[in-house]
């Protein structure tokens, strides 16, 4: 394999499929990128196991072929080398990299050794725009699990239902909704599991310009971005009925500034419980008291006034929940709604229905 590229060019596809390189891996050739050269095109593949990125660009061919090489070290390498081109050699076992008066020399391992996925069989095509992708995985990513036990936990669902698109997050103790109307209706009514670092990863590839096809099968789900190609395998296992977590009923219903009701939790958060995080929320008419104390008798106390009219309630949360869903909220104002003391809380703003926040209450 033996061909010549501008710094600018490799240097872009590699930076689109770093990301699923890891910095330490058990099996040796996941710290590889597969460089597959032909017919003047050079596919740049990264994988580990779980999440696929395949970048493609136009190259000036001399020697076709293939090899794997360090993915973080080339990566390295082309970031520190100024404009210009780049001359990529393989001479048996090895890779030269030469830019000017640089030159390095990297090791490499089989091609025919590097796990690839070869075909994914669709039994469904989402068609989305790319805002509207990356909106729904920024407005929900941040509710799923990290390393539960319930591994159905650590991902993300996306369902499809007629005329919808919908992801939900939940790590058992809050959940985040968000859904969009499709302009052609879904073939099926579908639902996946994207696991968190296909979610992380899908995210950075999205724009804010154009549509893409989102092809949804059995194992995996694939996507081509701006000539990447995104594979991920899915989580297999049964997303819990979310539905039934939706409170239904919100009789108190509290209606805020989002901007001031989130400054005074970050403040009161401060001398929360650093391992529990929680803060109790004192609600009485037109006025909201938030206290937080801590095991060295430290108290914070911020009031502020509301739209409430129910009856006076105490309620205690983790303030890390309640500032993520404030956060994820776009408009000025936001509405709390709660059945009871010992109900969970449903954060959205002013009668949307498309995007909503459960945060479930916690003893203090």
């Amino acid at each position: 394999m033996n061909f010549k590229i501008p710094q600018a060019l490799l240097l872009k596809s590699l930076q689109a499929v770093i990301g699923v390189v890891e910095r330490k891996q058990n099996m040796p050739m996941l710290n590889n990128i597969l460089l597959a050269l032909a017919d003047g095109t050079l596919s740049i593949t990264a994988t580990d196991l779980e999440v696929e990125l395949v970048a493609e660009t136009k190259v000036e061919t001399e020697t076709p072929g293939e090899t794997t090489v360090p993915g973080r070290k080339l990566y390295d390498i082309c970031r520190a080398l100024p404009d210009g081109d780049i001359h990529i050699n393989q001479t048996g076992e090895k890779v030269t990299v030469r830019a000017g008066r640089s030159r390095f020399t990297l090791a490499t391992l089989k091609a025919a050794d590097f796990p690839i996925v070869d075909k994914v069989t669709t039994q469904q095509t989402i068609k989305i725009s790319r805002k509207d992708l990356k909106r729904l995985l920024q407005k929900t990513h941040f509710a799923m699990a990290q390393q539960d036990v319930r591994y159905y936990l650590n991902g993300l669902c996306l369902e499809t239902s007629n005329h919808a698109f919908r992801a939900v997050a939940t790590d058992g103790h809050r959940l985040a909704l968000s859904e969009i109307a499709l302009e052609e209706a879904a073939d099926l009514n579908e639902q996946v599991i994207l696991p968190r670092k296909g979610v992380m990863e899908l995210e950075k590839l999205l724009g804010d310009e154009g549509d893409l096809e989102l092809s949804l099968g059995s194992n995996h789900a694939r996507a081509q971005i701006n000539g990447i190609r995104f594979t991920s395998k899915l989580i297999d296992g049964r997303f819990p009925e979310y539905d039934r977590v939706l409170p239904k009923d919100c009789r108190h219903i509290i209606t805020a500034d989002r901007g001031l009701l989130r400054q005074a939790l970050q403040r009161a958060a401060i001398l929360s419980n650093e391992k529990y995080r929680g803060v109790r929320l004192d609600l009485d008419e037109n006025k909201i008291t938030i206290e937080a104390n801590n095991p060295e008798q430290e108290e914070a106390e911020e009031a502020l006034e509301v739209q409430y009219s129910g009856e006076k309630m105490e309620i205690g949360f983790n303030v890390n929940y309640l500032l993520d869903a404030l956060s994820a909220v776009e408009e000025d104002q936001v509405e709390l709604g709660l059945s009871d003391a010992n109900s969970s809380c449903l954060i959205r703003a002013p009668g949307a229905e498309a995007t909503r926040y459960v945060v479930m209450p916690m003893r203090l």
